[in-house]
């Protein structure tokens, strides 16, 4: 009990880690609340702006969004019932399955975009330049940090 009152006691300043996770949190609940004014999700719409004009291979929409390939299955699903994509063979590669918007999707497409257009520009019009630059240096900082970020280093037993 002890050590773990030391650590809330050592930990008063907010973590760049739990600022992230709250204002992204907010910004999710905001940008559902937006979808679900048009019977959709925040996950529609972000798959709806990943999806090339071309077609996207299914393979790459997951590590795309950060999506589990079950999760982004049975999204896909969802979006397909709804006419917003529809699924064709690879030209290039029989092997594999493009994703494609359909003209409602396109028209979707478009809302998402505007959706997000907007709140950036929200976002700089209360920033000045020099801020917005240090706030995508700070960014950059954070995920070659994430990426690179080793506290514990295995333990390999030899026997």
């Amino acid at each position: 009990m002890h050590s773990v009152f030391y650590i809330f006691i050592e930990m008063k300043q907010e973590t760049f880690d739990s600022a992230l996770r709250a204002t992204w949190n907010l910004v999710s609940k905001m940008y559902n609340k937006e979808a679900n004014k048009f019977d959709s999700t925040m996950a529609t719409g972000f798959a709806l702006l990943s999806i090339a004009p071309e077609g996207t291979p299914s393979t790459t929409l997951g590590p795309k969004m950060g999506m589990e390939p079950t999760s982004l299955s049975r999204l896909l699903k969802t979006m397909e019932a709804r006419n917003l994509i529809y699924r064709a063979q690879n030209p290039d590669d029989g092997r594999s399955v493009l994703v494609h918007l359909t003209p409602f999707g396109k028209e979707k497409r478009e809302d998402s975009k505007a959706v997000v257009l907007h709140f950036n520009q929200m976002i700089a019009n209360t920033l000045s330049p020099e801020k917005i630059k240090i706030f995508y240096e700070v960014m950059q900082c954070i995920k070659e940090t994430a990426l690179n970020f080793e506290f514990f280093t295995p333990n390999l037993k030899t026997e």
